[in-house]
């Protein structure tokens, strides 16, 4: 019982990165490369999701294919999983 604190006793918080305490991170968002892979792999889809929708658009559906498929080969290549933390 002598760890807690009385009625009239101030309890500070640890500092900031200290052992147990709240841990500062600075806000990363990734490389724009990244994003670009990003952005490509998503109009693809939605590219050949509205290709299947509409139609079924044969050709729209497979070069969106082949665009998500080269979005993620840009995302492999500029190594886009290390973009965290």
């Amino acid at each position: 019982m002598a760890d807690q604190a009385n009625s009239g006793t101030l309890v500070q918080p640890p500092e900031p990165g200290a052992l147990g305490g709240p841990r500062a991170h600075e806000t990363y968002h990734g490389r724009p490369v990244s994003w670009v892979a990003v952005g490509i792999i998503t109009v693809a889809f939605l590219a050949g999701g509205i290709a299947l929708v509409f139609g079924p658009t044969w050709w729209l559906f497979w070069t969106s294919l082949g665009v998500a498929v080269l979005g993620g080969l840009l995302g492999l290549s500029t190594h886009i999983m290390e973009d965290w933390y």
